[in-house]
């Protein structure tokens, strides 16, 4: 069977959410015994700043050069000329001509649950495609339970269509990399309003003064909508001195700063799935996040939830993992037997079950 995988930036350099989700998922596909069976087609666009990983034989690399349009019509043309079996898309928008057996992976549906993190023509793009993809795919990949709830309930979408494949998580090498001795708070993620950053820095603000933590704050990730401000915000807090923002950090030098952190906050307003929690449970960090949308199903036992739009709710967590060394030997244990059910194995064997039974 001909599978073609729309990879999108799955190999670029800076890689975030979606992109680490396909980087992930096509690199255990082709580890598995049953994909030896088919032939794999990878749809990338070679203006993305993209390294190739090493592959088996069956899979192919397929440059579509186009400087706009490329899913709508680049993509459709390839797929007009040299048709797969099976054509897989790790986001919710389709190429203009697709074949009937097309598999698409939704994400979430955070537009819907946090407009102010988008621009008006970003959300209408969103909707359509989502409401697009939900009528028109053979089948759906959802990440979480939450999401293919939240599918069914507000895009009105057949629920024995939908299968839910949970990410996997990611353990990386032991590196050798020295990092600061200090407390720290971390964050890992977009800076970006939908993340609920402002809460952030506010909770942040109030524990410093209320509690007088000795902590600081580090904030990791690449700049989303509301960047600007909520940079202007760091400058302007009276704890500007104790708070860093790294920018995007790449591997390695990410997995270092997260396992010396004393603590892991994450109230994010919604997510689809919420990787980075298991990333930080995977290091034996303690967890805070929301007790909204996956976050909870993500996260297990192994974490304190909080109502992200609650910031009192938020300071009292960081108090209590600042002080409760119970507390934080419990959650770091639950989340090292949380993430037990988490690998990128699992997804990748599961995905391609559901590529391989839609024909």
């Amino acid at each position: 069977m001909k599978i073609g995988i729309h990879i999108g930036s799955a190999f670029s350099k800076e890689k975030t959410g979606v992109e680490e989700y396909a980087f992930r998922l096509i690199k255990n596909i082709s580890k598995l015994d049953d994909a030896k069976k088919h032939q794999f087609v990878l749809y990338s666009n070679p203006k993305n700043n993209i390294k190739y990983p090493d592959l088996p034989d069956n899979f192919e690399i397929k440059e579509l050069r186009s400087p706009f349009f490329w899913t709508k019509l680049r993509l459709s043309l390839e797929i007009i000329k040299n048709p797969p079996d099976v054509l897989f898309v790790l986001a919710n928008f389709l190429p203009l001509f697709y074949p009937k057996n097309t598999i698409v992976t939704i994400h979430g549906v955070e537009f819907d649950f946090c407009p102010e993190g988008y621009t008006k023509k970003q959300i209408y793009y969103l909707k359509q495609g989502t409401s697009s993809v939900i009528k028109k795919a053979k089948k759906i990949i959802a990440v979480s339970e939450n999401t293919k709830n939240d599918l069914v309930e507000f895009y009105g979408a057949d629920q024995e269509k939908i299968s839910v494949v949970h990410h996997g998580v990611y353990i990386p090498e032991k590196t050798n990399l020295v990092f600061e001795k200090e407390k720290y708070i971390l964050y890992l993620g977009r800076i970006e309003t939908k993340k609920n950053i402002d809460g952030i820095l506010k909770s942040f603000e109030t524990a410093k003064k209320k509690y007088n933590i000795p902590h600081k704050l580090i904030l990791i990730g690449g700049g989303g909508k509301g960047f600007l401000s909520l940079k202007k915000a760091v400058e302007g807090s009276p704890q500007k001195e104790n708070i860093k923002m790294l920018g995007y950090v790449k591997e390695g030098r990410k997995e270092e700063i997260l396992k010396h952190a004393d603590m892991f906050l994450f109230p994010s307003f919604y997510e689809g799935f919420g990787m980075p929690i298991l990333e930080a449970q995977s290091e034996g960090v303690p967890v805070i996040t929301s007790n909204t949308s996956s976050m909870p199903e993500v996260a297990g036992e192994g974490a304190l939830f909080v109502d992200p739009k609650n910031t009192e709710s938020i300071v009292d967590a960081i108090y209590k993992l600042a002080q409760n060394e119970k507390l934080r030997k419990d959650l770091i244990e639950k989340g090292f037997k949380n993430i037990q059910k988490y690998s990128w194995e699992k997804c990748a064997q599961e995905t391609l079950n559901v590529l391989v039974k839609s024909l």
